[in-house]
C-alpha cells in the first residue's frame, strides 16, 4: 500500500470535510488498485470511529478518548504507550494490543484510568503506522511450518515463511536472515514474509554495520532529489572577514556533519561572542523537493566510526567552512558581561573566513604547554598567532559551563568508551539533546566541551528572540525532573549510606544527587540511576524553559542545520526575519527598529511579516512534522545504543571463561547486573545461578540476600565474575559470580531455615 493510516488521517483537516478526489490527490493516488485499497482504508477506520463520510465528504471524528501513542513493549510481554504528548504512559495487555508491534504508532483508548502506583490501562484502537517493514531473523522449522524467530525479542511473534525459504535453516552461530514483511497479522491469520538476503554473523566490522544498518531499516536509503545548491545573496551581508575566527574540530570523518566557527571580542565590561552557522538555510529552498526530503530524513546519523549525513554532498560542499576561504554564514552577535551572563544580542548574514582549525590535539598540546615555554608545539604551529584567542575562548567556556550548571543543568560522567568503531559516537554532538543530561566534558581538553557551551548560547538567544517577536519557531523544552523520581533515587542512595543533604521541603534536586554521587566510591552506578529520572529535550511550538541548557525562557536551536532538521527549519526563519522582516510600520516612517536585535522587542506593533510570507511557513510547522522529529530523535537514540552495544559485546566475545573483577550496576528480584571495566559492557548473573544460598530481593535497598547466610549483593559493590555467554546479535551477556572456597550448594529444601525477619521489601 503507498499510504499509512497516518499519512490519510494527516490529509484531513481538523474542522472540515475533504472531498474523495482531492484526498487521493494528496495521497498521490492514480492507479484503480490504489484508490480500492484507499477505499477499504475508509470503510474500516470509519467502523471503528476514527473516521466520518458524508456528501460533502470524509472528516475526523474528534475524540478526546484517542490518544495517539507509539507502542513500547519488553522480552517478557510487558507492553507501554508513550503518549505523543508527553501524558502518562498507558499499559497495554497483551490480549489489546489487537496485532499491534513494538514501536508501531497506535491510536489507544484508555479503559482504566491509574492510580498512585498503577499506570492506567487501555487498548489499541488504531494502528497509525507500522515501525517494522522488514527485521533480523533466525529460521526455524516449527512443526510443519517454517518461520523467522525475531532477534528482536520485543517483537512478540514469529513470520510464516514459505517453504522455499528452508535453504536459510542454519545453527544461529553461523547466519541471520533479513525477512522482508508480505503481510502484517489480520484476525486469525498470522504475519506472512520471505528472507530478502542471509547476513553473516561473525564477518567483521563491515558485516556487523550491516547488520546494524539492517535491523534499523538503514541499509537501502532513498538517495536525495537532484538539486544544485542554490548560491547566497553576497550583497547584502555584513562582512566579518577581518574577525579572527577559529573552526572546532569534533568528528574526522569525510561525512561528518558541518559545524559552526566562533570569534571573541573584548567589550567594556565583558565580551562579545560571535557563533558563525553555516548558511544552509540559504542554499536548499524552503518547501523545495529536497527540503521535504530532509524533513523526512530529519537527522544526520552516526553509525560508530562513520556517518549517514543528513545533507546531499554537494550542498555539504558549498556550504563548509575552510579556513583562508571567505564563507557565507548566519552569525550572532552574544555580548556577555563579566560574569558570562547574555545581556544583548543581534543576528545578521554575513560572511565570514576562518583563520585555524583546533582538534583535540591541539586543545592537549595547549594543556600540556608550560606556562612560559619559548616553544611552540607541533599541534599548535599553525594556530600559533590564533592562541591568545583560543585561550579565552576556553577561560569563556568555562565559565559559562559553571553558570549552566548553577541553573540546573546536569553533567554526568557516563560518556560512551572509546571502543573500535566507535571513534565518532564517542564523541558528544554539541547540542545534545538525546537525554535529559550532558556528558560531563572539560572545555580545556575536548571541542565538543568547548563548543558546546557556545552554542547554547545562540540557541538562548533565537529562542528569546522568536518568542518576544512572537514568530512561529521549532523550540527545545525540557522539564525539570519530577520530585518524586528523583526522591527515589536518593532513597537508593541513603540506604548506600551515601551522605545527602536535602532542601528545607526534603527534596532532593538532581544537581545535588549527582555532586554527591560524583564523590561516592560508588559514583558510577548511582549516576547511572540518577539518568533515569531526568526528562529528554523534545521538540514543541511552544516557548518554554530548557533545564538542560539552564534557560528559563524559550530555547530554540538553529546552529546545527546539518545535524538536524529542527536547526534548518530555524534558519529558514531567521533569514525570513533578516531578508524580507519589515523594520517600521510603513514607508512613511523614518525611524526603523533593528528587528535582528533583542532592542525590538517590545517595541513591534506591527506584522514583521505578510501572510502570505508567513503562511508557508506556519502550514510547514505542524503537529505531524514536530511527531516525526521527535520520533527520529528517539530513533537515534536506539540505534546507537544498539552501536555500542554491538561494539560492546564484540569486546566482550573473547573474554568468555575468564574471571574479571565488576561492579554491580542493577539489581532486580531475578538477579544482578554486573558493569566490566573498560568497555563498560554489563552483564546479566541470573539469581538461579547462585547455587550457595536461596536469595531474595529487597527492592528499597538494592540488594539481593541470601537467607541463611546473610551473604548481599548490592549495587555499587564489587564482584568477581566469570563471562559464560555472549550473544553478539542480542547484546547479552551472561555471567557467574566466583563463589568462595569451600561453599555448600543450596538446596530449596533449606529455605526455611533462614530467619524469618529477611522477608522481600517492596
Amino acid at each position: 500500500m503507498k499510504f499509512t493510516v497516518a499519512d490519510l488521517i494527516e490529509q484531513l483537516p481538523h474542522q472540515e470535510p475533504l472531498s474523495l478526489s482531492k484526498l487521493e490527490k494528496g495521497l498521490g493516488l492514480s492507479t484503480k488498485a490504489d484508490k480500492e485499497q484507499l477505499r477499504i482504508a475508509l470503510t474500516a477506520l470509519t467502523r471503528v470511529g476514527v473516521l466520518e463520510e458524508a456528501d460533502d465528504g470524509i472528516s475526523r471524528v474528534e475524540d478526546e478518548g484517542l490518544i495517539e501513542a507509539r507502542l513500547r513493549c519488553s522480552s517478557k510481554g510487558f507492553c507501554f504507550a508513550l503518549r505523543e504528548d508527553g501524558g502518562e504512559d498507558i499499559y497495554i495487555r497483551d490480549n489489546q494490543l489487537n496485532h499491534a508491534w513494538n514501536g508501531d504508532r497506535v491510536l489507544v483508548r484508555v479503559t482504566r484510568e491509574g492510580g498512585r502506583r498503577r499506570s492506567p490501562e487501555g487498548g489499541v484502537q488504531c494502528i497509525l503506522q507500522r515501525n517494522t517493514t522488514s527485521l533480523l531473523a533466525q529460521v526455524e522449522q516449527q512443526n510443519d511450518t517454517l518461520v523467522a524467530v525475531p532477534l528482536d525479542d520485543r517483537l512478540l511473534t514469529a513470520i510464516n515463511l514459505p517453504a522455499g525459504d528452508s535453504e536459510h535453516l542454519k545453527p544461529a552461530t553461523e547466519a541471520v536472515v533479513e525477512v522482508k514483511l508480505d503481510r502484517y497479522p489480520v484476525g486469525q491469520l498470522p504475519p506472512e514474509g520471505h528472507v530478502a538476503r542471509s547476513l553473516a554473523v561473525n564477518a567483521g566490522p563491515k558485516a556487523d554495520l550491516d547488520l546494524l544498518l539492517t535491523k534499523h531499516g538503514l541499509r537501502e536509503l532513498p538517495a536525495a532529489p537532484k538539486a544544485s545548491a542554490k548560491a547566497p545573496d553576497l550583497k547584502t551581508r555584513d562582512d566579518l572577514t577581518a574577525l579572527p575566527t577559529l573552526l572546532l574540530q569534533l568528528w574526522g570523518s569525510a561525512d561528518a556533519p558541518l559545524l559552526p566557527a566562533v570569534s571573541l571580542e573584548p567589550l567594556e565590561n565583558g565580551q562579545r561572542l560571535w557563533v558563525h552557522a553555516p548558511a544552509i538555510a540559504e542554499r536548499v529552498s524552503f518547501g523545495s523537493a529536497l527540503d521535504l526530503f530532509l524533513r523526512d530524513r530529519s537527522e544526520a546519523l552516526c553509525v560508530g566510526d562513520s556517518w549517514l549525513p543528513l545533507l546531499p554532498s554537494a550542498t555539504t560542499k558549498a556550504a563548509a567552512f575552510k579556513a583562508g576561504t571567505p564563507a557565507a554564514a548566519l552569525s550572532v552577535a552574544l555580548d556577555l558581561n563579566a560574569e558570562g551572563q547574555l545581556e544583548h544580542f543581534r543576528f545578521c548574514r554575513s560572511t565570514i573566513s576562518a583563520d585555524g582549525l583546533v582538534d583535540a590535539k591541539a586543545l592537549q598540546a595547549l594543556a600540556d604547554r608550560k606556562p612560559k615555554a619559548r616553544t611552540t608545539p607541533a599541534a599548535l604551529k599553525g594556530l600559533k598567532d590564533q592562541l591568545p584567542l583560543l585561550e579565552q575562548l576556553i577561560a569563556l567556556a568555562q565559565t559559562l559551563r559553571q553558570n549552566r550548571l548553577d541553573q540546573g543543568s546536569i553533567d554526568l560522567d557516563l560518556g560512551i568508551p572509546n571502543l573500535e568503531g566507535l571513534a565518532e559516537l564517542a564523541i558528544p554532538e554539541p547540542d545534545e539533546r538525546r537525554q535529559g543530561w550532558m556528558v560531563q566534558l572539560d572545555p580545556a581538553l575536548s571541542t565538543a566541551g568547548l563548543l558546546r557551551e557556545m552554542v547554547l548560547q545562540a540557541h538562548r538567544a533565537f529562542g528569546r528572540h522568536m518568542a518576544a517577536l512572537e514568530l512561529p519557531a521549532i523550540y527545545a523544552v525540557n522539564a525539570a525532573p519530577e520530585a518524586e523520581a528523583l526522591n527515589d533515587v536518593a532513597k537508593a542512595a541513603l540506604a548506600l549510606e551515601i551522605p545527602l543533604e536535602l532542601s528545607a521541603d526534603g527534596n532532593a534536586s538532581a544537581q545535588e544527587l549527582a555532586v554527591a554521587f560524583a564523590a561516592s566510591d560508588r559514583s558510577r552506578v548511582l549516576l547511572q540511576q540518577l539518568r533515569d529520572p531526568l526528562k529528554p529535550v523534545s521538540l514543541s511550538t511552544e516557548a518554554g524553559g530548557n533545564t538542560l541548557a539552564g534557560e528559563e525562557q524559550a530555547y530554540a536551536p538553529w546552529c546545527c542545520a546539518a545535524l538536524h532538521y529542527a536547526d534548518l527549519w530555524n534558519q529558514h526563519l531567521l533569514v525570513l526575519l533578516l531578508s524580507e522582516g519589515k523594520d517600521r510600520p510603513s514607508v512613511r516612517h523614518k525611524t526603523r527598529v533593528d528587528i535582528a536585535s533583542d532592542a525590538s522587542h517590545g517595541v513591534i506593533d506591527w506584522p514583521l511579516l505578510t501572510a502570505s510570507q508567513l503562511s508557508p511557513v506556519e502550514e510547514g510547522l505542524s503537529g505531524t512534522l514536530l511527531n516525526r522529529l521527535n520520533e527520529r530523535s528517539r530513533f537515534v537514540s536506539e540505534l546507537q545504543g544498539d552501536a555500542l552495544a554491538m561494539a560492546q559485546a564484540r569486546q566482550a566475545e573473547p573474554l568468555v571463561g575468564q574471571t574479571l573483577n565488576g561492579v554491580i550496576s542493577g539489581v532486580q528480584s531475578y538477579g544482578f547486573f554486573v558493569e566490566v571495566p573498560p568497555s563498560h559492557v554489563e552483564g546479566l548473573v541470573h539469581v538461579s545461578s547462585l547455587k550457595d544460598d536461596w536469595y531474595e530481593y529487597r527492592s528499597r535497598q538494592n540488594k539481593l540476600v541470601g537467607r541463611k547466610n546473610r551473604r548481599a549483593y548490592m549495587l555499587g559493590d564489587q564482584v568477581e565474575v566469570t563471562i559464560q555467554k555472549v550473544d553478539v546479535l542480542r547484546h547479552q551477556i551472561d555471567l557467574a559470580v566466583v563463589l568462595p572456597e569451600g561453599y555448600e550448594e543450596f538446596s530449596p529444601d533449606d529455605a526455611d531455615a533462614g530467619d524469618g525477619d529477611a522477608s522481600s521489601e517492596d
